[in-house]
């Protein structure tokens, strides 16, 4: 049974790979979504991601598609207790930004689409300066207080307003943000490293990177004259032409093929390996993708891999 990592300062106790919902209702219809995250708690996953926005931008939806399918297959599993879902605010159609009251609304239309309580971590999606960070606080610590809510974190925040939203919390005694979801992953790492990661790693927070396998790419599958259908074919095939991009999949098949794994199952190893992080985010649209990812759980990369990867990354 692979153990369980315990999420920042949290009670939360989580799988080392983050199941992605941002497929549900988009790439996987509902059966097809079912089936993975069946195989993925078959395979003692617990810690699904999503967001109230997801899947708006597909003609014909409206937001909510995703946490509605994991709160039909919750209640079809009979599982709540053995899932620790995530999901996020301030970008719903119907729920834009992060007022007070945009928060609060936005929370009872998760919870009644996610057909559950309460919300096991709760992120603010894209942070918005132009609101006080005392107001968007003060509405998160009141979900917790009210027990929609258990732990509260940020995606997409700039180290100074995360500074002064943990500043406030502690001065107040108020709910405190205990995870970060940044865009991080081999080829994009100045999006994480330097002072938030600095800032988490002192803070105690942990770290649930999202485009952990860069829309693909870091799977392998994007090479130079290689065809790839898929609605990210675009970002994957931009890093593939880039000159880092071709060091990283050099390494990574180097370090793959000593290892014996799939190279998404290493590139999730590194970022694994990574000061702060927890358990990077990917998502499958297929049960087939599913093993690489979860391979993340059993690979233990040595010293010079990681070094390999750094040095090629650079």
């Amino acid at each position: 049974m692979t153990s369980l990592r315990t999420l920042g300062s949290s009670d939360l106790e989580v799988f080392p790979l983050s199941l992605g919902g941002n497929v549900f209702g988009w790439t996987a219809d509902e059966q097809t979504s079912f089936a993975v995250l069946d195989a993925y708690a078959a395979a003692g996953g617990n810690f699904v991601d999503t967001a109230d926005s997801y899947s708006a931008w597909v003609e014909g939806n409206s937001g909510g598609e995703s946490e509605t399918i994991i709160g039909k297959w919750v209640k079809a599993r009979g599982n709540r207790d053995d899932v620790v879902i995530a999901t996020k605010v301030s970008q719903h159609p119907e729920y834009q930004g992060l007022s007070a009251a945009t928060i609060k609304a936005a929370a009872d239309a998760s919870l009644r689409r996610l057909g559950t309580d309460r919300i096991d971590l709760y992120y603010t999606h894209f942070d918005k300066p132009e609101v006080p960070v005392e107001e968007i606080i003060g509405a998160l610590d009141e979900l917790v207080r009210a027990g929609k809510v258990r732990h509260i974190a940020a995606s997409n925040i700039s180290p100074e307003r995360l500074r002064a939203s943990l500043d406030f919390s502690d001065r107040e005694g108020l709910a405190r943000y205990v995870a970060l979801q940044p865009h991080y992953n081999l080829v994009s790492r100045d999006t994480y490293e330097g002072p938030l990661q600095d800032l988490a790693a002192r803070e105690g927070l942990a770290a649930v990177p999202y485009y952990s396998l860069a829309a693909g790419f870091l799977t392998g599958k994007y090479r130079p004259g290689t065809t790839v259908d898929s609605p990210r074919a675009g970002t994957g095939a931009k890093y593939a032409r880039s000159e880092r991009g071709g060091r990283v999949l050099a390494a990574l098949d180097e370090i793959a093929a000593a290892h014996g794994a799939p190279v998404a199952t290493v590139a999730l190893a590194w970022l694994a390996a990574q000061p702060t992080i927890t358990a990077p985010i990917a998502s499958a649209r297929t049960v087939d993708q599913l093993p690489d990812l979860l391979g993340v759980a059993g690979l233990t990369l040595t010293d010079d891999d990681l070094k390999k990867l750094t040095d090629a990354s650079a």
